[in-house]
């Protein structure tokens, strides 16, 4: 080959060359930057949605029918429209043990509240952040028929009245008070003199529609009265150099989390009257590491700092 051939090669290799490193510019100028912040990891926009908050733990209370029309069948239903709801917003975790601290709804109401702050401390023992507490004010339900024909249109129309109230276990506070209304109306046909029994059942149907959806107007405000509180757990055993917390995975408890150890809080009482006002801050005492989890809703934690550190004490999120 002549040195001019040879000189045209080399020049189209450089040619090459600076045609791939061009392509290799406009591909990067295209693509959005990724600030890494070690080998491997990258900066996230925002977390992800399986990297959710800590769960509160709820004492939900079986609601009560105040109302003469309905039964203990709206307060169940009530009471059901809660948990459900609840549960779905993963915010929450139910107390099945709760109740047995407090009894029902009719119960606290009869004392006019007072059994909420008397075992408020039992309630912290068990790990639980706040209760829920209701009944149903008013559940009516009416009906327009046409007057003649062996098959009349019948309108329903079925209002209901929920009190839904919330007591933070750690202040010893109320911190919601609601009263909801819910409304349904439905049109039907029915043959004149038709079967009663299942007139009847329509109606006992309307009156639930009613009360669920009153119920479920409260979900909203539960969450934005309790999303500020802070989460409460305790040390449940010490052994050796682990220590074993009430709350774990399904509380949202993540591994190395660290939490406060801390001195449990006073009772502040009025003076005058001798009433509860609310429940001091305590002292923090030390701090935890999570290491493992254990059992269905448990974790296990080591000494991070300070000291004195005995079954029982309470612990929050750092």
């Amino acid at each position: 080959m002549t040195r001019e051939g040879q000189a045209d090669q080399v020049k189209l290799k450089i040619v090459g060359v600076i045609i791939i490193l061009l392509s290799m510019l406009a591909q990067a100028c295209s693509t959005p930057v990724v600030s890494r912040q070690h080998s491997g990891m990258r900066a996230a926009s925002g977390p992800p949605q399986d990297f959710g908050g800590i769960k509160k733990k709820v004492a939900l209370l079986t609601f009560f029918n105040d109302s003469p029309h309905g039964g203990d069948e709206l307060a169940v239903t009530a009471t059901e429209e809660i948990r459900r709801e609840l549960s779905r917003t993963g915010h929450f975790i139910i107390d099945p043990m709760g109740a047995t601290l407090y009894g029902d709804s009719r119960e606290v109401y009869a004392g006019g509240g007072s059994k909420l702050p008397q075992v408020s401390r039992q309630a912290r023992v068990q790990g639980i952040n706040f209760v829920v507490y209701g009944r149903v004010v008013e559940a009516r339900v009416r009906e327009r028929t046409d007057e003649i024909g062996m098959i009349r249109k019948t309108r329903t129309y079925s209002e209901a009245v929920v009190e839904v109230r919330v007591h933070d276990v750690n202040s010893g506070k109320e911190i919601l008070n609601e009263t909801l209304r819910g409304h349904a109306d439905d049109d039907s046909y029915r043959f004149f003199m038709g079967d009663q029994e299942e007139h009847l059942a329509h109606r006992r149907e309307m009156l639930r529609y009613a009360v669920r959806v009153a119920t479920r107007q409260s979900i909203p405000q539960i969450i934005g009265a309790t999303e500020k509180l802070e989460w409460v757990g305790r040390v449940a055993r010490i052994i050796g150099n682990k220590i074993y917390i009430n709350a774990g995975r399904r509380s949202g408890i993540h591994i190395s989390d660290i939490l406060r150890v801390m001195t449990d809080g006073q009772e502040i009482y009025d003076p005058e009257t001798g009433a509860l006002i609310g429940v001091s801050r305590g002292e923090v005492k030390g701090t935890l590491e999570v290491i493992d989890y254990f059992g269905a809703d448990g974790s296990i934690a080591i000494l991070h700092s300070g000291g004195s550190v005995h079954e029982g004490d309470f612990v929050t999120l750092y």
